[in-house]
C-alpha cells in the first residue's frame, strides 16, 4: 500500500536531497560555531541553539564532496535521530514535498559521489526530478555520535 511523507528537500552543489520532515526539528541561517578540537574535519563545531548545545557537521565534508564557502542561502537543518540532536550545514534548504513510497527506490552504490550506506533511497518526483533521500542513521554515524556527546559533558 503506497503512503505519502513529507520531505524537506534541500541541495548540497547541483544534487537535491530530501530527509523526511518529522526528523527535522528547524532549519537555521548560518551562525557562530564554536569550534571543537580533536574532531573530524566535517564536524564544524557546535551552536547554541535557544540553550542546547548542538554539534554541527557540513555534509559536503561528510560526503567528501568538496567543501565551499557559506552564502546567503547556507542554512543549518537540525535533525533529531534517536534522541540526538545535530545540525547539518547544507547549501541551501528549498522545499517541503510530498513523496509517494512507491516512488522510492534502493539507492544505487554512490550516487554523486556518496555511498549507498549514507543514502535511504532515491525518489522520482515529477517526470524528471530525482531525490535522493538521506540516512539519518548512518549519516550521524553512531560512532562518530558518540564522539560528539562527550563534547556536552
Amino acid at each position: 500500500m503506497s503512503e505519502e511523507i513529507k520531505v524537506i528537500v534541500f541541495s548540497l552543489g547541483n544534487e537535491e536531497y530530501g530527509v523526511e520532515v518529522e526528523k527535522v526539528k528547524t532549519i537555521e541561517r548560518v551562525q557562530h560555531l564554536t569550534r571543537v578540537p580533536k574532531t573530524p574535519t566535517f564536524v564544524k563545531g557546535v551552536m547554541n541553539l535557544r540553550g542546547i548545545v548542538v554539534p554541527v557537521i557540513d555534509l559536503r565534508g561528510r560526503f567528501s564532496l568538496e567543501e565551499t564557502g557559506y552564502t546567503e542561502s547556507t542554512r543549518i537543518i537540525v535533525v533529531s535521530v534517536d534522541e540526538l540532536e545535530v545540525g547539518m550545514l547544507v547549501d541551501s534548504a528549498n522545499d517541503v514535498i510530498d513523496v509517494n513510497t512507491d516512488t522510492i527506490s534502493d539507492p544505487p552504490e554512490i550516487v554523486g559521489g556518496i555511498k549507498a550506506k549514507y543514502l535511504r533511497g532515491v525518489a522520482r518526483v515529477g517526470e524528471k526530478r530525482l531525490l535522493v533521500l538521506l540516512n539519518l542513521r548512518e549519516v550521524l554515524n553512531k560512532g562518530e555520535i558518540i564522539q560528539l556527546e562527550h563534547l556536552e559533558e
